[in-house]
């Protein structure tokens, strides 16, 4: 199994109006579609490590992780048959977001407006966890 890690990059972790968007640029089939930023666990290293060495290499930016968007399994989300991504909250600490790995566009979306972020060409397996990203943000627990 294939671990992903992504974030779900906010501008409040306690308050959240906005959330950072990534469009891919490859492979041919997810180029022009939307995701989470984020990227493979390597081997040794925890996911949380992971996520910020993803978000440094791909938007050259430093965050503070919240809590983990829970899927109700152990492994996370699952993207395919061979690979499941764990997402986490994260708010900006130090950098301006910028596509410098993989992605050619970053946008805010609202997440007040579901509309907003849903309306996104996001890549199939992100579409659900945007969706419970919403619901957790609009009604949290």
């Amino acid at each position: 199994m294939i671990n992903v890690v992504g974030a779900a990059v906010v501008d409040s972790l306690e308050a959240p109006t906005r959330l950072l968007a990534a469009r891919r640029s490859a492979p041919p089939q997810f180029a022009g579609m939307w995701e989470f930023p984020g990227g493979k666990v390597e081997a040794g290293e925890t996911a949380e490590a992971a996520l910020h060495r993803e978000l440094a290499e791909e938007l050259g930016i430093e965050v503070r992780l919240g809590p983990e968007l829970e899927s109700g399994q152990p492994d996370g989300w699952a993207l395919n048959d061979r690979a499941s991504m764990r997402v986490w909250f994260a708010e900006l600490t130090a950098g301006d977001p910028a596509p410098l790995e993989d992605h050619d566009e970053l946008r805010w979306v609202s997440v007040a407006d579901c509309d907003e972020a849903l309306s996104l060409p996001w890549i199939p397996a992100d579409f659900p966890i945007v969706r419970a990203l919403l619901e957790r943000v609009v009604a949290p627990a």
